[in-house]
């Protein structure tokens, strides 16, 4: 089946985008939206429809579509972000997304953030951070449990998401920063460990035996090409000063 990739446009407003650990730099938005251009031109050119989002002036971090929403294959999950400032940015995504999807809600008090759930099969790996909570993770398994999902909550330390620690790159396979997450919830699934000297390059998006990777982790991609993957390099430097990964840009899912 083929694929789908929302994804939207930067907002003219970046500079004023939260952050956790990254120390705040001077974002050049021009260079910015180039970069994402690029990055929506290396999803076509896996085959992969785009449905390209308008900028959101007033939400720095709306590009980064999937915070607020968890796509699977029966439905869609709209999250209730930890960023209480980033929840205007959820109407019109859900919008976009209803035309592919059904939806469904996390309510207060939970909350929940899409960078924190990792989906292997029919498992979701959601971790525990300053932007999702044990009543969102819980919501998140009820609400799926209909589906046939099971639910895993993964304990994590020194960064923004779980993704930020580790993804799945298929084949039974995950990228991690073991610094920043406890991989015992992922049983025997194997292991790549990101390069030394590069703490953040875990965020790594898998599409089949393509592994996109930003510029700025060379040894990561050198391990991973050695590992059999097919690595797409991507230089998304002035995004990263927002605390961009490349999987945080885009909802990927089948149709």
């Amino acid at each position: 089946m083929p694929l789908t990739a929302i994804t939207r446009a930067v907002s003219s407003s970046l500079n004023d985008c939260q952050l956790a650990f990254v120390e705040r730099q001077s974002i050049d938005i021009a260079k910015a939206v180039a970069q994402h251009d690029q990055y929506e031109a290396r999803l076509a050119s896996l085959g992969i429809a785009v449905v390209s989002l308008p900028a959101l002036a007033d939400q720095p971090d709306a590009v980064f579509v999937e915070d607020p929403a968890i796509v699977l294959d029966e439905v869609a999950l709209m999250t209730r972000m930890g960023a209480e400032s980033r929840r205007g940015e959820s109407a019109s995504l859900a919008e976009a997304i209803a035309r592919f999807r059904p939806l469904r809600w996390i309510a207060a008090p939970g909350t929940l953030e899409g960078g924190d759930v990792v989906r292997i099969g029919s498992t979701l790996f959601a971790g525990r951070s300053a932007r999702s909570n044990d009543a969102g993770i819980a919501q998140l398994a009820r609400e799926l449990a209909p589906f046939g999902y099971a639910v895993r909550a993964v304990e994590m330390r020194g960064c923004l998401h779980l993704k930020s620690a580790c993804t799945y790159l298929g084949q039974d396979t995950v990228l991690a920063n073991r610094g920043w997450v406890d991989l015992a919830p992922f049983g025997m699934a194997r292991v790549i460990d990101v390069a030394p000297g590069e703490p953040a390059a875990a965020d790594v998006l898998a599409i089949g035996d393509t592994a996109m990777v930003p510029a700025s982790f060379p040894e990561t991609a050198r391990t991973l090409d050695r590992a059999g993957w097919r690595v797409l390099a991507i230089d998304v430097s002035e995004l990263q000063k927002a605390e961009a990964g490349v999987t945080c840009m885009s909802l990927i899912f089948n149709g």
